[in-house]
């Protein structure tokens, strides 16, 4: 998904930080750090059922005689008796079968797309077959999406020349920001908010209205917006792992989440109607002709009443396409809860 000539810019050491840590596990009910969950994990290595290496990936190897007279030992049961937040237990020559089979199918001129499709569809036939025993199940029912539905579900969400932006917000300041504008062959610039910090002029300090301002300014530096999702960060977080049934569309419908543009194809996933979808669009188109917000407020409460009684099907979404649910995807694995 990346392209050759791909740039990265407008990330200071702190920006880059904060993007990594929204895709961390953790526990959806939000509590704090826990300093006695589990932690790391633990590789089994055996042949024939006899185990040849155990290996911990935070403290190293691990004494085999501790665990022989029990062998053998599920993931699940290597992971619980070490304390760690995941197991697995690998019959020993899967791991270089993976990379010959990996190698075989190669062929110049694949994509990292195709590539990591690949290696993922091979890693699942081993664990099909026995040959690896992982926990938590966490991909477990996900079906193996080909490279073409992979490309054209970007193409409905961001077409060729357009971008889409994360936005979050934190204490009525831009906490972070990225931005991917796609190219023919690829996204082929990954921008950062320190680039656009200073475009963005004199903030509210109210991200409802400020996020119009991160738009504006990453449009001008790599183009149309195709979708833009903005948020305060402690929201999108906690929707990340939320697991009932149709938080992000309430969080839209209330505008904890803002969600400006929104293709059809992100809308069905979302779980938002063709009638709001046509609504947020809607609005999007007033809030750049009524830059001074002169009847901004008055018509959001129209569109929010019209929104909600509007219902309608879509066709093409991305969950459709792929077979499986982008956003429950997500929040399988970053939730700690297994």
């Amino acid at each position: 998904m990346l392209s050759a000539d791909v740039r990265f810019e407008g990330f200071t050491a702190t920006d880059w930080i904060r993007v990594l840590s929204l895709f961390r596990p953790r526990r959806a009910s939000g509590e704090g750090r826990d300093p006695d969950r589990p932690r790391g994990g633990v590789v089994a290595v055996q042949t024939r059922g006899k185990l040849r290496k155990l290996l911990h990936t935070e403290v190293g190897r691990l004494r085999l005689e501790d665990a022989q007279k029990d062998w053998p030992l599920t993931g699940a049961e290597l992971a619980k008796r070490h304390h760690a937040s995941w197991g697995a237990v690998i019959e020993s020559g899967t791991l270089e079968r993976i990379m010959e089979r990996f190698g075989a199918r190669a062929r110049r001129g694949d994509d990292l797309t195709t590539q990591a499709i690949s290696l993922w569809s091979i890693t699942q036939d081993e664990l099909l077959s026995g040959h690896i025993d992982l926990w938590p199940h966490r991909l477990r029912g996900v079906p193996v999406p080909t490279a073409g539905m992979i490309h054209g579900s970007l193409d409905a969400v961001c077409p060729v020349g357009r971008t889409m932006v994360l936005g979050l917000f934190e204490g009525g300041e831009l906490w972070t920001s990225i931005a991917l504008r796609r190219a023919l062959d690829g996204f082929n610039l990954i921008l950062g908010p320190d680039e656009v910090r200073g475009d963005m002029g004199l903030l509210a300090g109210d991200w409802r209205r400020d996020y119009r301002h991160l738009s504006r300014a990453i449009e001008s530096r790599s183009g149309q917006l195709a979708f833009g999702c903005y948020a305060e960060t402690g929201t999108f977080r906690k929707l990340e792992v939320d697991p009932s049934p149709g938080a992000w569309a309430r969080a839209v419908a209330v505008r904890d989440v803002i969600l400006s543009p929104l293709p059809a194809g992100m809308a069905i996933p979302l779980g938002i109607d063709a009638g709001r979808a046509a609504f947020l669009a809607m609005r999007r188109v007033v809030e750049r002709m009524d830059t001074a917000g002169v009847v901004g407020s008055s018509l959001e409460k129209l569109l929010d009443r019209a929104a909600q009684a509007a219902s309608g099907e879509g066709e093409g979404d991305v969950a459709a396409v792929l077979g499986f649910h982008p956003l429950e995807l997500l929040r399988k694995l970053l939730s700690r809860e297994h």
